[in-house]
């Protein structure tokens, strides 16, 4: 059986920043674009039965300078949409609100292009996007672009948590890969934000 490689999009302004992008489409920055370069040697070496990618520029663009073909747009990769939270850092946040806590506490409605999603939302969405993985990956590996949030739920689903476990894992970095496996039937991570 494969294994499931989940790759951060590169770096953009607002990561470097903090700043909260979810359905914003920011684009990579030159050293996201480098680093997106830099996984194409590695994901070279794998058989990839597909790749998946969230729609949204900057995973795209990390798609394709990583050298991956055959890509298909799945708008259930779509990072967490933070409603009016998106552009704030988290510090921002607190501000209004102490002690918040994305996944405690969510997000609050932002305007028409950003309504805002619930935890149980990104989870919905990323048992999805593992319903149609699972089957692919008898026939090796497969690849998903995505984000950081999303990443975080969508592992901790794969490891059949609770979507509130994601704030047990480190963010991954941006233009890094992650591995989740099985091994006799269950799962596990089997390397988390490998430059």
């Amino acid at each position: 059986m494969g294994e499931l490689i989940l790759i951060r999009h590169g770096q953009t302004e607002w990561s470097l920043s903090g700043r909260h992008a979810g359905r914003t489409d920011i684009p990579l920055s030159d050293a996201g674009e480098a680093a997106a370069k830099s996984l194409a040697p590695r994901l070279a070496r794998r058989r990839l039965a597909a790749v998946f990618s969230s729609p949204l520029s900057r995973a795209v663009r990390t798609a394709e300078l990583a050298d991956l073909t055959g890509v298909r747009f799945d708008s259930d990769l779509m990072e967490w949409d933070y409603g009016g939270y998106e552009g704030l850092t988290a510090a921002q946040i607190q501000e209004a609100r102490p002690g918040w806590d994305l996944w405690r506490d969510g997000v609050v409605p932002g305007d028409a292009a950003h309504p805002g999603e619930q935890l149980q939302q990104v989870a919905t969405r990323t048992d999805a996007v593992l319903d149609r993985i699972r089957p692919l990956l008898d026939d090796g590996d497969v690849a998903v672009v995505a984000h950081g949030h999303l990443a975080r739920v969508l592992t901790v689903r794969w490891l059949g948590l609770d979507a509130y476990a994601g704030r047990l894992l480190g963010h991954p970095h941006p233009g890094t890969l992650s591995f989740l496996a099985t091994e006799d039937e269950q799962p596990f991570i089997a390397a988390w934000n490998v430059p």
